[in-house]
């Protein structure tokens, strides 16, 4: 019999997800975000899910346009990162994609392709300071790409830094460092999953929903069901061992837990080698038989043990990670980090299961 662990992968919930993010927005165009393999959820499965209903997609880097034309997908497609040389301005045009360029290189590199027109974001630098132009700098980017034979279209795009706190300050100062462009009366797309929910005065021409769609919070203070999203991955295995301890025994590498009481622990198919997180501290929750137990021990490559003392639990038993019953973002605060983490470090060992395709 094959080792239990696997990824359900609820396309229902992805379709859904992707709609609330629409709703947000309704005179926006919504482009779904689907770099690193659509969040770890498998890129081929949750873009032809959404082919029939989006405006288009995001991706990184052009290497993952390429995944997404070879998969026949005919919508607009973005890339954020923008070209890497020239060869790929080329292939921009050549399978008539949609570029970001955040510096003056990929605009001299742009300016040599031929054969074809592109729709050129430029992206503005508001103070999160990663990729983008200068402010002041933009209106002689634009000058220049208006000229240009191969740019059909452009727009003007960002990034917020903070927008995962509501009311953090730093938003309103990225935003007026906007409103210096606003005369030029450029379209705009500048809002990702938390600037969705949160800013609706920004959501301009297009919104990049990501982390929403996949079932999980883009906002600091909420999970993703409170936000009405529906989890989209549900991380599985199953309960292969128990054994009854006794107080002052430890569990798992370096004794990092010692039962207070007399116990039962349950070994669990699932480990770092899977790609669950071992920062997972004890206590963090898992699902058995619907209720919430503990991590007790450390996280090892293929297994870990979970404290199951005062319930019936058997081998054979489904434990949910994250996901249905138990949202990602829970089990993210526990190990000190986020939900877009924990779906893109899960490993090619843990078998796919995709549902509603």
């Amino acid at each position: 019999m094959a080792r239990a662990t696997q990824a359900i992968i609820d396309l229902h919930a992805l379709r859904e997800n992707y709609q609330l993010a629409k709703s947000q927005a309704p005179n926006s165009k919504a482009y779904a975000v689907v770099k690193a393999n659509a969040y770890g959820h498998g890129v081929s499965y949750v873009a032809n899910a959404l082919a029939a209903s989006a405006d288009g997609f995001a991706v990184a880097c052009v290497d993952e346009a390429v995944t997404l034309r070879n998969l026949g997908i005919l919508l607009p497609i973005l890339v954020l990162e923008g070209p890497m040389d020239a060869n790929e301005c080329q292939t921009a045009v050549d399978l008539d994609l949609e570029l970001a360029l955040h510096n003056h290189q990929q605009v001299s590199w742009l300016l040599g392709v031929s054969g074809g027109a592109v729709h050129t974001y430029i992206k503005v630098d508001t103070g999160m300071h990663r990729l983008g132009f200068a402010v002041q700098d933009v209106p002689s980017v634009v000058s220049q790409l208006r000229q240009a034979a191969m740019v059909s279209d452009i727009q003007l795009m960002s990034h917020f830094a903070c927008a995962d706190e509501v009311g953090h300050p730093f938003i309103q100062q990225q935003i007026q460092a906007l409103d210096v462009l606003a005369p030029m009366k450029l379209p705009m797309s500048l809002c990702n999953s938390a600037a969705v929910l949160t800013l609706p005065q920004c959501h301009q021409h297009t919104i990049r929903p990501g982390i929403m769609m996949y079932g999980a919070s883009p906002l600091l203070d909420k999970t993703g069901p409170e936000l009405g999203l529906m989890p989209v991955m549900t991380l599985q295995s199953e309960v292969i061992a128990l054994h009854d301890i006794r107080a002052g025994e430890s569990v798992g590498y370096g004794q990092r837990y010692v039962a207070q009481q007399d116990s039962k622990i349950a070994a669990v198919a699932i480990g770092y080698g899977d790609g669950y997180p071992r920062s997972a501290k004890n206590g963090t929750p898992v699902l058995i038989r619907g209720q919430q137990r503990p991590i007790a021990g450390r996280v090892s490559m293929d297994m870990i043990t979970v404290d199951v003392t005062g319930m019936e639990v058997a081998l054979g038993d489904k434990v949910t990670l994250w996901g249905t019953g138990l949202s990602a973002d829970i089990v993210a605060k526990h190990c000190d980090t986020i939900a877009y983490e924990l779906f893109c470090q899960v490993t090619q060992r843990v078998k796919f299961q995709y549902l509603g395709s």
